[in-house]
């Protein structure tokens, strides 16, 4: 979270809105609503308790080295149109997408959608 919360305003700079989603209860293992309580972020957070998102997106881990009934650490970038231009999936739990093709993959839908804007 603090990777992408440290380039938020570039991200919404180039148009792009900040998700995040945690495949965990809310008094899951992790604790999440009270981590957020001493940890505050500036974006909304769902948490996906019944996993539906992560196994839609397979992004499902159900058990691994270092995770157990979680979702493999991914960074996804969506157009409005809700087709997926960006999937990076970690291979573990420290595994995350390098920022620069996170903005790089926001930067390319922003050019796309200026230049159809101009064709019209």
């Amino acid at each position: 979270m603090t990777q992408l919360e440290s380039v938020k305003s570039e991200i919404e700079r180039a148009g792009g809105q900040l998700f995040y989603i945690a495949a965990e209860k809310g008094e899951g293992i992790w604790k999440p609503q009270k981590f957020l309580l001493k940890h505050p972020i500036s974006f909304p957070f769902l948490l996906d308790e019944d996993r539906a998102i992560t196994k839609a997106y397979g992004l499902y881990h159900r058990f691994g080295k270092d995770a157990v009934n979680i979702a493999h650490p991914a960074t996804l970038v969506v157009e409005r149109n809700r087709k997926l231009v960006y999937v990076y999936r970690g291979d573990n739990q420290a595994d995350r997408a390098p920022v620069e093709q996170v903005l790089q993959a926001l930067k390319n839908i922003v050019g796309v959608d200026s230049n159809s804007r101009r064709q019209e």
